[in-house]
């Protein structure tokens, strides 16, 4: 088989249960709503027995070899779910394989994990599962493609919004898919099926959207000054540390540097990117980025962090958080002082 982006899942499963479905990524609403998909599916193939393993450090891969192995005294099919809680090692990955290759039909297996490196994918044993099984990378949300997101979600409940109602709506909520997706069942109880009334739609959404540092970097990255602007309010009142956005700009501008040079060079990209942990949805804001920024503005980005983190750590005067927003905002495409 091969990669299966989410909303392909349920088609794929419609065709029959895989003999293995795994899902890793960063999104937990996501991830989860996939494995509902899968226990579902499995429920409607027959897989009455249902057996969950938390693979932590008490966990021994011999456990599930005995488990696969192991038939039914009611003859009962069965989905094994393994559960990972960080990065799946090598004993345990050979295992899947190997109980993969023997698997009889009437035991299906289900593996959740986050999101799995080049470390992990670019392994036999993976390789292996990945030929056999459907792999289903779950990323976050876009915030570009946060509008259409929540309006399929609205569509969904019988519901529809205008254009400006969504954008409002994905302002206050993005970077909490979870409480997103809870906010848009509260305007299905609220309202009834049809066009929702914008002022009052708008004004039933609570504020719960959250920011992280990589989350700022992106819309940074991503030209948004206004995101940039909400984004660092937000992370300066929630409390968050100032040098590790120094560090998170520092590794974007770096990263950006270096595909510069590439770019200069002739050389391709993607291992660039790879390098620099970037999947998904980042590299189109990476390449987006590279063709906006060039390499002067970068240089001066860096050195002008350089002071911003003597700020930080008292060494030299001034608000860093201002001067995170004065370097951000100029980033994103407003002027930059002479400062700079």
């Amino acid at each position: 088989m091969a990669q299966v982006k989410p909303d392909a899942l349920q088609s794929l499963l419609d065709r029959g249960m895989p003999p293995i479905v795994w899902i890793h990524g960063e999104e937990p609403l996501l991830a989860i709503e996939a494995g509902d998909r899968v226990r579902s599916a499995a429920r409607a193939a027959g897989l009455e027995e249902r057996v969950v393993f938390e693979v932590d450090r008490s966990f021994k891969p011999a456990m599930l070899a005995a488990e696969a192995g192991a038939m039914s005294l009611f003859g009962a099919r069965k989905l094994i779910e393994l559960r990972f809680a960080g990065k799946p090692g090598k004993e345990i990955g050979e295992t899947i394989a190997t109980c993969l290759a023997g698997l009889d039909e009437s035991v299906r297996l289900l593996v959740v994990s986050p999101r799995l490196d080049r470390s992990s994918t670019e392994t036999e044993w993976f390789s292996a599962i990945d030929r056999r099984g459907a792999v289903v990378a779950v990323y976050p949300v876009d915030r570009r493609e946060l509008p259409r997101w929540i309006a399929t979600r609205l569509a969904a409940q019988g519901q529809r919004a205008d254009a400006q109602t969504l954008e409002r709506i994905a302002e206050r909520v993005e970077g909490n898919l979870l409480a997103a997706h809870q906010e848009v069942r509260k305007l299905g109880l609220l309202f009834p099926q049809g066009e929702l009334p914008a002022q009052a739609a708008r004004s039933a959404v609570m504020s719960v959207a959250r920011f992280d540092a990589f989350g700022l970097v992106d819309a940074m990255l991503g030209a948004e000054a206004a995101r940039c602007r909400r984004g660092l309010a937000g992370l300066q009142a929630e409390g968050e540390a100032a040098p590790l956005l120094v560090w998170a700009l520092a590794d974007a501008v770096r990263a950006l540097l270096r595909l510069h040079e590439a770019a200069a060079a002739g050389r391709p990209l993607q291992p660039i990117l790879r390098q620099a942990r970037v999947f998904g949805p980042r590299e189109r804001l990476f390449t987006s980025a590279l063709s906006r920024l060039p390499v002067s503005r970068l240089r001066a980005a860096l050195q002008r962090l350089a002071r911003i983190d003597r700020m930080v750590k008292g060494a030299s005067p001034g608000d860093p958080w201002k001067a995170l927003e004065h370097l951000m905002l100029g980033l994103s495409g407003l002027e930059f002082a002479t400062d700079i």
